[in-house]
């Protein structure tokens, strides 16, 4: 039994005994439920179990599979030319080398059984959620022993082998050492290096904190032109992971794009939540985030309207409280504009694959006893979706190869991830990935529901080719709930990289296009045939429309207004994204 920390409430109901059991088993499963997995194992292998014809065509699939292995690798090594995989999505595979046997057999043989095993899961009967569960954990799985992970199985490192005489193995080895005296001995300090960094490195564009609440502090960033855009832009970032997505190097800085621009600009910098913050809830998220931001910035600039803007989870509260506004006559926001964020959580990803009861009340009794989720267990499941990427790529470049990624400034924001509080991570989990409450209409904010229909400004929408979190055809859902021009932009690249997409930035392009309010609604798949093909950042097509909603021009606004209740309290980046 796991003793209760200091910082828990009491024990004063029978079910507490139960959360601390949860609580401990969750400690051993890596906060998995294993409740959860197994109902998904036991609905597959009962339905499979009764079913003598599918077995048979699977175990017939895996005999000609078989006899085709044995005639390409055949025809491999007598130089017959055979009927390759067209998939060129798998990036682990596209050195030359992987072309040339022994090597082309075994991808061709570990394709085929990741694809047996995708058909091995399609069973009559089975829960389509349990179908793709079991798929993914399996690909996850059968990722650990693909070819490109071993030392003899990757002509790349044998390549490398022969070429440094071994001398790449060494330097694996210095790394490995490196790394395990670093996580074990020298963690905490190589964090605070790392965060040392914040204000020279990254968040390093000039302002000022000019408001605190208990969960946010509000940034005000210096002007760069002699005049700006009479409304300013207040953005909303992710919960989750610390602001500075959105402002990392000079080159590479949204905040400083849209200064340089001529915009006046307020970010909402989110506090790392302690225990005693476990109460916290989203709807204080909200007030104390968005509702704070749009205030401060109304009263600092003397506009009477604002752009609102939210990358990520940060575009969806920022969804709710646009709606929350709409319902109660609030017209202050000017635009909406939503980075990567999801309104309809139905088709949310691989993520929404482990939301159910079972594995939401395990993280609720984990998040109960310590007051909020850690941070590192969260940014575990966002590098488990994109494991060859974020987990074997690094190892293999950093063990066998024998090289050291050179530090980017967005992996160390990747690494500086947030924790979240007890309450706020509860609802949000359930009233928007279980539940979808905010696109059926069921969100409920200060006693009574909102609608996205209510939302009668125009809106500009992001989604990016290969998001993982947010796939870009749940984003592109909100053309079904809007009601004023939706201009949509699909970027190339991932929830990160897609979003931080600078001009200049080298393999860039977006597609465009705009559904008017008096329009047809056209579906994901025809709006890829009829969008406008650009190369290039999508940041400047963002700057004109925002420019041609509001053209007029004013002298830029002090930091600060003493006089309304904004002193400066920091320089920017403030205080919150250090902890």
């Amino acid at each position: 039994m796991p003793s209760v920390p200091s910082d828990s409430p009491p024990l004063n109901q029978s079910t507490d005994i139960d959360r601390l059991l949860h609580a401990g088993t969750a400690r051993l499963t890596g906060g998995v439920s294993l409740i959860g997995l197994s109902l998904a194992w036991v609905d597959w292998a009962s339905h499979l179990m009764t079913s003598p014809g599918r077995q048979a065509e699977l175990m017939r699939n895996a005999a000609v599979e078989v006899m085709r292995q044995c005639d390409t690798a055949i025809g491999e090594w007598s130089g017959r030319s055979i009927a390759a995989s067209s998939d060129n999505t798998d990036r682990r595979f596209v050195s030359p080398n992987w072309k040339k046997p022994p090597y082309s057999i075994l991808v061709q043989n570990f394709r085929a059984i990741e694809k047996w095993w995708d058909d091995a899961f399609k069973i009559h009967g089975v829960s389509g959620r349990h179908q793709a569960l079991l798929a993914f954990l399996t690909r996850q799985y059968l990722d650990i022993f693909a070819p490109t992970n071993g030392f003899l199985t990757n002509p790349d490192i044998v390549e490398r082998t022969i070429e440094r005489n071994g001398a790449n193995l060494f330097n694996g080895w210095l790394n490995a050492f490196d790394d395990i005296a670093t996580s074990t001995l020298a963690g905490e300090k190589s964090l605070q290096t790392q965060r040392s960094l914040i204000g020279t490195n990254v968040a390093a564009s000039q302002g000022a904190v000019i408001a605190r609440t208990k969960i946010a502090e509000i940034i005000q960033y210096s002007p760069t032109t002699s005049s700006v855009k009479k409304d300013p832009i207040v953005i909303v970032p992710a919960w989750i992971m610390k602001y500075y997505i959105l402002d990392l190097s000079k080159q590479n800085s949204l905040v400083a794009y849209l200064v340089d621009q001529g915009f006046t600009v307020f970010m909402v910098s989110w506090k790392n939540p302690d225990p005693e913050d476990r109460d916290i809830g989203l709807d204080e998220y909200r007030t104390l985030g968005v509702m704070a931001a749009i205030d401060a910035a109304i009263n600092i600039t003397g506009s009477k309207k604002v752009h609102g803007a939210g990358y990520c989870l940060g575009g969806t509260l920022f969804s709710i409280a646009a709606a929350a506004m709409a319902r109660d006559g609030d017209d202050r926001l000017e635009t909406l504009s939503l980075f990567a964020s999801q309104i309809d959580f139905h088709d949310a990803g691989e993520l929404r694959l482990f939301i159910n009861d079972s594995q939401l009340a395990l993280i609720e009794d984990m998040m109960w006893m310590r007051g909020y989720l850690k941070a590192e267990e969260m940014a575990g499941a966002f590098h488990i979706l994109r494991s060859n990427d974020l987990i074997w790529s690094r190892l293999i470049n950093s063990y066998a190869m024998g090289e050291r990624e050179t530090p980017m400034d967005i992996m160390l924001w990747s690494d500086d991830s947030t924790r979240m509080p007890y309450r706020m991570h509860s609802e949000y989990l359930r009233q928007l990935y279980l539940e979808n409450r905010l696109a059926e209409g069921a969100m409920v904010v200060n006693g009574h529901p909102i609608t996205l229909r209510a939302i009668s400004i125009p809106i500009f929408l992001v989604g990016t080719e290969w998001d993982h979190v947010a796939p870009w055809r749940s984003v592109f859902k909100l053309h079904l709930m809007a009601e004023k021009d939706v201009t949509f932009v699909l970027t190339n690249g991932g929830h990160n990289a897609g979003i931080v997409s600078e001009p200049g930035h080298a393999g860039r392009h977006y597609r465009i296009a705009t559904q008017r309010a008096s329009g047809t609604y056209i579906d994901p798949d025809t709006w890829l045939e009829v969008a406008d093909y650009k190369v290039g950042s999508w940041w400047p097509e963002w700057s004109n429309w925002l420019k041609q909603i509001t053209p007029t021009e004013t002298e830029p606004p002090p930091l600060g207004n003493p006089s309304k209740g904004y002193s400066i309290i920091n320089p920017a980046p403030g205080e919150f994204v250090l902890g």
